[in-house]
Parts: C-alpha cells; sequence; structure tokens
C-alpha cells in the first residue's frame, strides 16, 4: 500500500526541500513519517518530563525504518489554576488540544502517529485530536509522579489548606506539605482526571499493555516509549489499524467497567462522552450509570483508597485491574497491537510482566517500610471495595438531564437525605460562606452559573475540600453544582447538575429554603418542598414555572477569547461539554 506521505509529496514539490531544511536527511523522505505529538512544556510536572519521552519514541521510530517529527501543543495545570479564573480555561483547554493537533496532522499528512501526554486536558485533547486524525496511532501515557515523604500527595493540599484558614495547623505544618507534596515529574499521584484519563487510553486498545500510570521515574516507562515508536511504524503499513477501526462500542464499554473499578474521576464523563463523540458513537451518563451498577470497584487509591497512585503499576496496573474483571470484558476488540485484548493479557502472564511489577513493589516497601502485596492495592474481584461500581447518575425534576455523583467518595449518611437548599451563585461566595461558618449541618449547598457556558465549568475543589476536611459538615451537608469537581475530590459533592443555570436549568430557580431530596440508590436529585415546607410534585412543577416566568438571563460572563467561543458553542455537561457548531 502507498503511504499517504508519498503521496503528499508527488503533489507538493516544496515539502522535500523545507523538511530537509528542517534537519531531515534526503533518505528520511521516502520513509514511513510519523507525527509524534505531546504536551511536552514548562506548565506543570505532568508536561515538563515528556520531551525525555519524545526523544525515546524517536529511536523507536528510526530503529524501526521511519522517521518522526516532533510537534507540541503543552496544555495547562488545573491545579496552578485553583482558586482562580484560570481554571475556567481548562475544559475549553481541550478543545484547543484537540484542534491543533487536527491542524497539524492535516495540514501535512503523516503515516502514523505518537501522542504523549499525562494530564487533566492533555490526555482527553490527544485522544479527541486522534480520533479526528484517524492515522495509526500509539499513545504514550506520561505516568504518575512519585509519594513525598509520609507518602504525602498533592490532593492532600486542600486539606492542609482548610485546615490553615481554620486555624487547624500553623503556616509552617501548611510550608512543608506544600514543599514535599510534588517530589518529581508526573501526574499527580492519586486517581485524579489526569490518572484515570491515562488508564482510559490502555483500556480503550490505544495504549501499550501495561503502559498506563507507571511512575514517570520509572526506566520501563523509557522502554514503552521506544517501544511505541517502533509499533507506530508498523501500524502504518498495516491496513484496518486507524483508531476507527480500534475503538468500537465494546471498547468504550471495557474502558468504563475499568473505570467502575478503579473509582475513576467524575470528569471522564465529561471526556469519554466527547471523545465518543468523535468517533461518531453515544456515550451518555446512562452508558456510564448502567455500566457501573453491579460492578466491583477494586482499587485501594487515594483519593478514596489509602494508597498513591505509583502503587498502582507495582500491582499490576490495567491487566490486573482486566484480569479480575475478565469475564464482563469483551476480549475480542482490536488493539494498537494489531492483536486482541484476550490475546494482550495471556501474553502479558507469559513475558514477566507481574514479575517486573512485583520486583517494583518490594522497592516501595523498602522505600515507606510498607508490607503491601499487590492484593492490598488491587483487590481481587471476589473481595471488593465495593459492589455498586463508583459513580452514579442522578436524575428528577433538579436535574432532568442528570447530575453525577462519585458515591465511593460520599459518607453513607448523604446517601439518602432532605436538606435546606442554600443557593449562591459562584464558587467564592459559597466558599467564603463554608469557612466562616455560616453553612449548618442539613444544609443542601449550591453553586451555580458555573457550568460550560456560564464560566467554562472550573473545578469546585476548594469547596469541596473545605467541606470534606469539617468532620461536621463533611458528613451532613452536601454540595450541588453545574460545574465539575476535581478528580481528587471527595466528601457529599454531586456535580454536572443538566441543564445548566445559564440555561435556566432548574438548578437556577432554586430558592433559600427549598427541600432538596438526594436519593443515591433510587438515582433521585429532586426539589420536593418550597420554603421549607414539603409539596406534591405538582406544586412544586407550578412553583418552578412561576419562578422560570421571573428569572432573567445573565450578561455573559466573557464578551472575547476562548472562553466566549467555549461558552456561545459547548454542549450540556452530561454529553461531554464538547463544541458544537
Amino acid at each position: 500500500m502507498e503511504l499517504r506521505s508519498q503521496e503528499m509529496r508527488k503533489n507538493a514539490p516544496e515539502l522535500d526541500p523545507l523538511r530537509i531544511g528542517t534537519g531531515w536527511k534526503p533518505e528520511d523522505l521516502s520513509k514511513p513519517q510519523v507525527m509524534i505529538e505531546s504536551t511536552f512544556g514548562d506548565s506543570h510536572p505532568g508536561s515538563g518530563h515528556l520531551d525525555i519521552l519524545v526523544e525515546e519514541v524517536r529511536k523507536g521510530i528510526e530503529e524501526a525504518g521511519g522517521h518522526g517529527a516532533r510537534y507540541y501543543c503543552t496544555d495547562i495545570c488545573d491545579g496552578e489554576s485553583q482558586g482562580t479564573d484560570g481554571i475556567n480555561y481548562s475544559l475549553a483547554s481541550r478543545e484547543m488540544i484537540a484542534n491543533m493537533i487536527e491542524i497539524h496532522a492535516n495540514a501535512t499528512p503523516f503515516d502514523a502517529g505518537v501522542y504523549l501526554a499525562s494530564c487533566d486536558k492533555g490526555m482527553p485533547g490527544n485522544l479527541m485530536g486522534l480520533a479526528r486524525v484517524d492515522v495509526p496511532s500509539v499513545v504514550v501515557p506520561g505516568g504518575t509522579m512519585n509519594a513525598g515523604p509520609e507518602m504525602l500527595t498533592l490532593e492532600q493540599l486542600g486539606m492542609y489548606s482548610a485546615k490553615y484558614q481554620r486555624g487547624e495547623i500553623d503556616e509552617e505544618k501548611l510550608n512543608w506539605a506544600k514543599c514535599n507534596a510534588c517530589p518529581s515529574c508526573g501526574a499527580c499521584s492519586f486517581i485524579g482526571t489526569a490518572s484515570t484519563m491515562q488508564i482510559m487510553a490502555e483500556a480503550l486498545g490505544l495504549a501499550l499493555p501495561g503502559s498506563a500510570l507507571m511512575p514517570a521515574t520509572s526506566p520501563d516507562l523509557l522502554a514503552f516509549a521506544r517501544e511505541a515508536g517502533a509499533q507506530a511504524v508498523k501500524l502504518a503499513t498495516m491496513p484496518g489499524m486507524c483508531p476507527s477501526d480500534i475503538v468500537t462500542m465494546d471498547s468504550f464499554e471495557n474502558a468504563i467497567l475499568v473505570h467502575a473499578a478503579i473509582s475513576g474521576s467524575t470528569n471522564c464523563l465529561l471526556h469519554i462522552p466527547a471523545l465518543a463523540h468523535e468517533f461518531d458513537i453515544e456515550i451518555t451518563g446512562d452508558t456510564f450509570d448502567r455500566l457501573h451498577r453491579n460492578a466491583r470497584y477494586l482499587l485501594d487509591v487515594r483519593p478514596a483508597g489509602r494508597w498513591p497512585a505509583e502503587c498502582f503499576y507495582y500491582a499490576g496496573g490495567v491487566p490486573a485491574i482486566m484480569e479480575e474483571i475478565r469475564e464482563h470484558l469483551h476480549l475480542d476488540v482490536m488493539t494498537v497491537t494489531g492483536k486482541t485484548l484476550g490475546e494482550n493479557l495471556d501474553e502479558l502472564k507469559k513475558n514477566g510482566f507481574y514479575e517486573r511489577c512485583e520486583k517494583w513493589l518490594q522497592d516501595f516497601n523498602a522505600r515507606y517500610h510498607v508490607s503491601l502485596k499487590k492484593e492490598d492495592i488491587i483487590r481481587p474481584y471476589a473481595d471488593a471495595i465495593g459492589t455498586d461500581g463508583s459513580i452514579a447518575i442522578l436524575r428528577g425534576n433538579l436535574a432532568p438531564e442528570g447530575a453525577v455523583i462519585k458515591h465511593t467518595a460520599c459518607p453513607k449518611e448523604m446517601f439518602k437525605a432532605v436538606l435546606r437548599a442554600r443557593p449562591f451563585d459562584s464558587e467564592e461566595e459559597c466558599l467564603d460562606a463554608v469557612l466562616n461558618h455560616r453553612v449548618e449541618k442539613g444544609d443542601a449547598v449550591f453553586i451555580r452559573y458555573e457550568g460550560p457556558k456560564g464560566s467554562g465549568m472550573p473545578e469546585m475543589f476548594y469547596t469541596s475540600e473545605a467541606i470534606s476536611s469539617d468532620k461536621e459538615l463533611g458528613r451532613s451537608i452536601a454540595l450541588i453544582t453545574d460545574g465539575r469537581f476535581s478528580g481528587a475530590s471527595t466528601g457529599p459533592v454531586i456535580g454536572h447538575c443538566s441543564p445548566e443555570a445559564v440555561d435556566c436549568g432548574p438548578i437556577a430557580l432554586v430558592e433559600e429554603g427549598d427541600l432538596i431530596e438526594i436519593d443515591v440508590e433510587a438515582r433521585k436529585l429532586n426539589i420536593i418542598g418550597i420554603g421549607g415546607e414539603r409539596r406534591s410534585m405538582e406544586e412544586v412543577a407550578a412553583v418552578l414555572e412561576e419562578r422560570r416566568k421571573n428569572w432573567k438571563p445573565r450578561e455573559p460572563k466573557y464578551k472575547k477569547g476562548v472562553l466566549r467561543l467555549f461558552s456561545e458553542h459547548a454542549a450540556s455537561p452530561m454529553k461531554g461539554a464538547y463544541l458544537e457548531y
């Protein structure tokens, strides 16, 4: 078969001299040409090391007889943006990364691609981009950072900050945590959005088996990057190995079952539907809810579990998770190895993969003076931490299109509750009320106008941490928003409430003292009373209709730039908040 790059050379005589001027040798021009796309940049630890992996990918491409060209579109860091308007750019950046990858690849067609990313929007942006480009592709997940002293990890900073603001710890202790929470490069060391999406890349069959969420400092990751480069060259000459040939509804169902097993980030409910949309496949919150019901939750890793994320690889990573839930997976799906998922899993048992993981686990035990076994990190199927997945989609007159709760991180006391509404029209107002004890037991705290169209759908991380770290409030109130939460968030938090407030969703009509019903097991989220008094559902509907007549649209928050574009075209949170043109 003729390579796409060679067809381009025939049509564009300037192409060869321009590439020679870039540093290509004349003999490179006729080789399979591989675009190496990464989020490398000095923006944060999750991307600062990717240039090292890029060079390993280039070596692998060269050794396999191809030539690699480096392209970059760096991502931003949600953690660095927290508490500022910078976080409003986070979700929009996913779309811009995908757009730039589309531009890079289609302006000068390549025969294959290798995509390297680690973090919250970098990984889903690259996945969406490779779906649009649709040439044979391999993903290299950038890995996770090491834990600090006392197994300190970054998601604990919100707790330390809230304790400091309440006067429970001094500034010296807070500074200690700041200086030790990120001791290396890589994604944050917990099952947040970055870790979840790395795992999803492998679960979908787009990354090499066993490569997701390795320690970013591990020499094994360098070997995987080199192998990924060589595999991309191989795929370039194989028919039927584009992402659209590999990723199917069955692939997405496998990934969602893995998501349930790891208690993955709720932000996955934004990214997986948006990625599926690029493949013309419909995934909704209901898909997640259906597959999570009765699914086993197995991974004892923070924030819902006990151990830092580097332990995931030491316990066998995605393959070990898949072995535990093997009977529920579609084992015949194709992957970037050119083999099926079932064949990959069988091969890993024979090639020493799990023995290498065990060696690293023993090194971890020695470092922290613990005695962990694989089963302490990834629980056996028969001894699961939970048996109903990790998230639920709630619906009712408050969220007709749905809202999401990570019930594995929610206190059992809040699984069924009737609470008093305390609405706030921004996170800043709400956080101030929580920290200054103007929120009481039994309140349903609302943060609204923070959805995709409202302000870019930022994370409500500081407010959720202030609540969950409060011994009393963390088990007696709920936080409900049309915004989203960090993958590190814990506590009684419900996000993605749809339709959002800026579209006059019911969340915009809630008033002080309304009674809010939460029922996780029944998947309900309803307004069941007005002004502190219970009413029939018909009476509530009539009151909401009257309030809707008096509701006035808010002036757009952003009048130019990227966030204006995003706010004008973003789909519903429950669809994935991708751009609808």
